[in-house]
């Protein structure tokens, strides 16, 4: 059921009588609705014929398919590019170019998780939310500050995340993988 039509009140200054706006009124926007082109009714309508299909060849036929992959018969992208396969093998598809092999842990979450003067081991930064991902290296990076020494084990650390732990009074231990 369609709400009541509203009025509208015209402009004291224009004497136009008064206009109902309603399901009844409603057109679209002048321009932005066009005829169906009618294809092969006669030469005059500019698509006679061929009906805007060319001459000869694959796209004039029927049931020819104008795929938006389609390169016009040079080799496809997916057949250029080269067959590395397997999901854990580095190069394989989808080539990822900032694909790290290394988990991040940041200064803010060890100052916010780990007492003064703490020793945090990778099991302790399991145990805290830390690097939990099984068999990825922890490297640890600057991201935030750190306001008191620890002694930090991990398989990397940033250049500023170990000048950064240093500065604190802490130390860094590199972890062998």
């Amino acid at each position: 059921m369609s709400p009541a039509p509203k009025r509208v009140e015209a402009e004291p200054e224009e004497a136009a009588p008064e206009q109902w706006i309603g399901l009844h009124s409603l057109r679209p926007a002048p321009g932005s609705r066009r005829p169906r082109k009618r294809v092969g009714r006669g030469e005059g309508s500019g698509t006679g014929k061929t009906s805007g299909r060319g001459q000869k060849g694959y796209g004039s036929r029927s049931g020819a398919k104008d795929r938006s992959r389609f390169e016009g018969g040079q080799m496809p992208i997916h057949m250029r590019m080269r067959k590395l396969r397997g999901p854990t093998k580095k190069q394989s598809m989808p080539f990822e170019p900032f694909r790290t092999h290394t988990q991040p842990v940041n200064l803010a979450d060890l100052d916010a998780r780990f007492e003064a003067g703490a020793e945090i081991t990778l099991e302790a930064m399991k145990a805290a939310g830390l690097g939990t991902r099984k068999g990825i290296p922890v490297k640890v990076l600057a991201r935030g500050e750190l306001g008191k020494g620890l002694v930090v084990h991990a398989h990397a650390f940033s250049a500023s995340a170990r000048e950064r732990i240093e500065a604190a009074g802490g130390s860094c231990i590199v972890v062998e993988k």
